[in-house]
């Protein structure tokens, strides 16, 4: 592949699918991170299968395996043409044929390349005209330097000549090999953008690569230029190995690159040193070249290192600003371990989280996690037993998942219940708080839920949740609990009848805590029998004050017809601290029907409606969700 095609699909903008594929047809983010972003406007079908015949796709995976095979020779290439430039005697040993070899591959790739197709910045689609991509390749100067780069000179001179040419003419030329050495800062800029190989080894390898490729280069041009000073023994090798160029060739490599490695790495033993002038001048320039490199390396070496340790110290950061605000406040030792155990794990658990990442994601794809991750557990809970699909898929996609460390309080009594969590694993105490005792009254675990009677019922939560252990929960905003649950009164009444029948289940001491579950439970249970009488007699309105907490409608959520109040049996301004609890039922039809609900209730009948302020109710109407009615 030539390199302006290469740079014309990496300069592009973030690669996408020509199609939204699904998830079974993405074998791997390499197809994904090789396919062409259309133009705005521009209609691409189904990939490149509309291309024209005998065009090569630049992506396509053959097309890769062949380009990565031809950096596997260019390493070998950059490797020999400097070694061959300082040992000249080896470019006409065995090396020549693997350099033939060499270059006859590079000759094929130079001919396929007038059939890749190449991307045209202004459409951003493959131009697959042969015409063109002929004419684009050979008047740019890549073609020149590709056939450069890849004519045998010597074995070209052999076959004209019938004789070998012992100048240096034909080992400089060689060096033109060297141009290839793009299409390893391709391949290396590939890798790095590739999420299956890890981004510190890419990066290491890459620094080495260049480490020893400056030692190679830079040990062979020292041999060089002893090699072909006047004086021999006159020269650094000279001084050290009598009638050098008549000794081993691998001898004199090793020298050269032990020299390299030790001024490389600003050693200097001096048992290798610059004898003549010109050694001195190029020891100087190695030297200032070094200082770069040393630079570079370093400074690459530090930017994987402190990338890799950012997260710590964000971690540390902020665990350091908690402490100074603990301090400042004066907050008890017990609040300040919940505050670090919490800030500790949000670190912990960012990875599984990823809350900025999601984000960015389009709602479709956040939906289908959020399936994947919690529609079983969602599926498990009592709450949402039998409900239809399409209300399960709107409560998961709207979740959000959290985290909570041993011993942290995820509800609190009597606050506000603004949401309600289910389990997905660890576990968690129900508590409650009498006299300033804490009091255990039972344990959840994985699939159960907590806080759903405060929002069900609208009222302040009448338990503090503190998990036991390490606790993953899914937590839904009471809300959006409301909007998804008012359009659907069938799953609705599914919910309620769940509802019901879980706090039928619950435990003694557990309903104490709610004064007024125990009445509604005793009138749930005679609500089959009112029934079967409202449908005799509809006339009459016994059904609705025999059971005012459950009226035909069977759903106390927010959304139904009916209105909750509290009702009181006593002035605004009287009554004892029992007394203001009051009694939370639903709304009756008519002022009298009310005045009947509270002598049942009370004991004892009114005639007047106050509210809490004082002023008289004429109208029911008027009344809002959760009022406080006193009937005196």
């Amino acid at each position: 592949m030539s390199r302006t095609a290469m740079a014309d699909i990496g300069s592009s903008p973030l690669p996408l699918l020509f199609r939204r594929r699904s998830s079974g047809e993405i074998r791997n983010l390499a197809t994904v991170s090789s396919s062409i972003l259309p133009a705005f406007g521009t209609v691409v079908d189904d990939g490149y299968s509309h291309l024209k015949k005998y065009v090569i796709v630049p992506y396509d995976q053959r097309y890769r395996w062949w380009q990565t095979f031809l950096v596997v020779l260019v390493l070998y290439s950059a490797w020999a043409s400097v070694f061959e430039l300082a040992f000249n005697k080896t470019a006409r040993g065995p090396l020549l044929i693997v350099d033939l070899v060499v270059d006859v591959f590079f000759a094929i790739d130079i001919v396929l390349t007038f059939f890749v197709a190449y991307l045209d910045k202004s459409t951003y689609l493959l131009v697959d005209d042969h015409k063109k991509i002929a004419l684009r390749y050979v008047t740019r100067v890549w073609f020149f330097m590709d056939i450069t780069s890849t004519l045998p000179y010597q074995f070209i001179f052999r076959i004209f000549t019938g004789a070998w040419h012992d100048g240096e003419v034909f080992s400089f030329l060689n060096l033109l090999r060297l141009w290839r050495l793009w299409r390893v800062s391709e391949f290396f800029k590939r890798l790095e953008k590739d999420t299956r190989f890890s981004y510190f080894w890419t990066r290491l390898l890459k620094l080495l690569g260049v480490i020893v490729f400056a030692v190679h280069s830079a040990g062979c041009f020292y041999y060089w230029l002893a090699r072909h000073h006047k004086t021999p023994a006159n020269t650094w090798i000279g001084t050290a190995i009598e009638d050098f160029k008549h000794r081993s060739v691998w001898l004199c490599y090793t020298y050269s690159i032990y020299w390299s490695i030790v001024t490389l790495t600003t050693v200097g033993y001096g048992d290798l040193h610059a004898v003549n002038t010109g050694e001195k001048i190029f020891n100087m320039i190695y030297m200032l070249f070094n200082i770069g490199l040393t630079a570079y390396t370093i400074g690459n070496m530090t930017n994987l290192v402190v990338h890799a340790a950012v997260r710590t110290f964000a971690m540390r950061d902020a665990l350091n600003e908690l402490l100074r605000y603990a301090s400042k406040n004066r907050l008890p030792e017990g609040l300040r371990e919940q505050m670090m155990a919490h800030m500790q794990l949000k670190f912990k658990t960012a990875e599984l989280q990823q809350e900025e990442v999601l984000q960015d994601l389009p709602k479709a794809i956040r939906s289908s996690i959020a399936q994947h991750l919690f529609r079983r557990t969602v599926e498990k809970s009592y709450l949402f037993n039998g409900v239809s699909e399409d209300l399960v898929s709107q409560l998961v996609s709207d979740m959000k998942a959290e985290y909570f460390p041993p011993k942290v309080e995820i509800i609190l009594q009597n606050e506000i219940p603004t949401d309600f969590y289910i389990l997905v694993s660890g576990a968690v105490d129900l508590l409650t708080y009498k006299n300033g005792t804490e009091q255990f009254l039972s344990k959840l675990g994985a699939a159960d839920m907590a806080g759903e009677i405060g929002v069900i019922f609208n009222i302040p939560q009448p338990f503090t949740v503190r998990t036991k252990r390490l606790s993953q929960v899914v937590r839904i905003s009471h809300h959006h609990f409301k909007q998804m649950i008012q359009p659907q009164s069938e799953d609705g009444k599914i919910i309620i009848a769940n509802f019901m029948k879980y706090l039928q289940g619950l435990k003694e001491d557990v309903l104490q805590e709610i004064p007024f579950l125990t009445e509604l439970l005793a009138d749930q249970t005679q609500k089959p029998t009112e029934q079967n009488e409202e449908q005799q007699n509809r006339e009459t309105l016994d059904s609705q004050d025999a059971n005012p907490e459950g009226r035909t409608g069977t759903s106390s959520l927010p959304g139904e017809s009916t209105i909750r109040v509290i009702i009181h049996g006593h002035h605004p301004s009287q009554g004892t601290s029992s007394d203001r609890l009051g009694k939370l039922v639903y709304l009756p039809d008519s002022l009298q029907d009310l005045f009947n609900l509270a002598e049942k209730k009370f004991g004892k009948r009114g005639s007047t409606i106050l509210m809490a302020d004082g002023s008289k109710v004429e109208e029911l109407n008027v009344l809002r969700e959760n009022d406080h009615l006193f009937v005196v």
